[in-house]
């Protein structure tokens, strides 16, 4: 379940959506959104193919699974293929949701979604544990057909309440304010063909946009998933040995889901509205340049200190953490411990890739999208090629490097293009990663003082261990704030302007 068939549910979804998402998400203040909406929906028809094609490879090509679970995969192949495709039946919404800053309700919509899937499969499984593979495929159809419904209502009740409140014109409710441009005046509009256009059924520019990113993202995908693919095509590492590192890697995702991912995506989408592709730094806005210069070295501030922190105190309670998650059973074999703290340093490479490299797409012309691909596919041909060799050489520890090495390299052509950006500028948003010493030398003292805790407290009293570890993390939270007063105080006056206007 959560190595092949989410690998089957990540590639449908990845490849169907992301090119038109990214590319519908690019300037979207002289957006024409008849058009936009018209393209978004290709997305099912592309879901529809890709699914017939990946399934059949899942159950024809791949190595097959034991016959007392064969009826239970069909059925969970079929299933992901049929969510994959109802929940693209919500990305027109969910592209207005992003571009018109609907942050609260994507955050509980998408929280209810897993809540749903969760519960639902908890019940079936419980009900029936030798159905499990069952349970997860029923899950996942009622989750997707809930959050589809959900997008729906919320916005066929929103609309029309928004009529009323631009035709009252009151200015007590957040959830209207600022919104008179908001250009939807019926659910029915969301759906392809129904909003009034007197041009072109598609946008040209758009659709060549979508062709860079259909290339870029097929790479992104392989990059990504690359290690998934190695362990799902080839016999490097047994069933046993992928459960462990699936856990592994579920657990270190974490920060990069709940963290890291939205940072990602808001300043992706933030970086688009303000940088103008095709068009010379000197010749753009001064004030724009220079604020999302400044946004971009405090994000590079801010995602390289989580990443350290997660990192040094990842060294001392990866154990720790594993225990409590799994019990004595899980790290009896101490692979989930290694795996575990070698994921800590990769999430350091993955939270700078992810902001500099959202930053690279936001702000890449067409040509050096086109360009890009080509890197990207060398970068992707080349991880797989070390995934495999390394693998062999080192188990699932390899896969962890061979990732480490693949966002290296992925920074490095990244940080290239931010250099050259602002060469002859003023800016220098790189900056932002070289935290100060007083930030440096607390996270060497609580690394040095949590493993000494480790080792005298782990087996006898694990709360003590805790409890050192929840010392130390304060003192560090509190050097970092103090570093950083100013970036608080404008996070602390955005806050107090938003509660004043409530």
């Amino acid at each position: 379940m959560n190595v092949r068939l989410l690998l089957l549910e990540s590639t449908i979804l990845f490849l169907s959506k992301e090119p038109l998402l990214k590319a519908c998400l690019t300037n979207t203040k002289s957006h024409n959104w008849a058009q936009v909406i018209n393209l978004i929906w290709l997305s099912i028809p592309i879901a529809f193919l890709l699914s017939i094609c990946l399934v059949y490879i899942w159950l024809n090509v791949l190595s097959p699974v034991d016959d007392i679970f064969l009826e239970q995969y069909k059925w969970g192949c079929y299933s992901i293929a049929l969510s994959c495709i109802i929940e693209q039946c919500t990305q027109s919404i969910v592209l207005v949701v992003q571009s018109f800053c609907f942050v609260k309700l994507k955050i509980i919509l998408d929280t209810i979604y897993i809540l749903v899937r969760t519960f639902i499969f908890v019940c079936l499984v419980m009900y029936n544990p030798y159905s499990a593979i069952g349970a997860f495929a029923i899950a996942q159809i009622i989750s997707a057909i809930i959050l589809g419904i959900s997008y729906f209502v919320f916005f066929a009740w929103y609309i029309p309440n928004l009529k009323m409140h631009n035709k009252k014109e009151q200015t007590n409710s957040q959830l209207f304010d600022d919104m008179k441009d908001f250009p939807f005046r019926s659910i029915l509009d969301f759906f392809p063909g129904m909003m009034k256009n007197e041009n072109n059924m598609l946008n040209k520019e758009l659709c060549v946009l979508t062709m860079s990113f259909t290339r870029q993202s097929l790479v992104k995908q392989i990059l990504t998933e690359g290690e998934k693919y190695v362990m799902t095509i080839s016999p490097v590492m047994t069933f046993t040995q992928q459960s462990m590192y699936d856990i592994v890697n579920n657990l270190g995702s974490l920060a990069a889901r709940f963290i890291f991912r939205p940072i990602e995506e808001s300043a992706y989408f933030y970086f688009t509205q303000m940088v103008q592709r095709d068009v010379p730094v000197k010749n753009q806005n001064k004030e724009s340049i220079s604020e999302s210069a400044l946004v971009l070295k405090q994000l590079c501030n801010v995602i390289i200190s989580f990443g350290l922190v997660i990192f040094v105190f990842g060294q001392s309670y990866s154990y720790t953490l594993l225990y409590l998650y799994g019990g004595q059973n899980l790290v009896n074999n101490m692979l989930p411990v290694t795996l575990l703290k070698f994921h800590c340093f990769a999430i350091i490479l993955l939270a700078i890739n992810g902001v500099t490299e959202g930053f690279v797409f936001a702000t890449m012309s067409n040509k050096q999208l086109d360009r890009y691909n080509y890197v990207m596919v060398l970068f992707s041909v080349i991880f797989l090629i070390i995934s495999y060799v390394l693998t062999i050489l080192l188990g699932p520890v390899g896969f962890i490097i061979a990732n480490c090495i693949n966002m290296l390299s992925r920074i490095t052509h990244s940080f290239h293009y931010i250099r050259n950006m602002y060469r002859n500028s003023p800016y220098k948003p790189l900056d932002g990663l070289r935290p100060s010493w007083k930030f440096i030398s607390v996270l060497l003292i609580s690394s040095y003082c949590t493993k000494l805790s480790e080792g005298s407290f782990l087996r006898t009293s694990i709360f003590a261990h805790i409890f050192i570890g929840a010392i130390f993390f304060f003192l560090t939270i509190v050097v970092w704030s103090l570093d950083n007063k100013e970036l608080l105080k404008i996070g602390y006056d955005k806050y107090k302007r938003k509660q004043l206007k409530k």
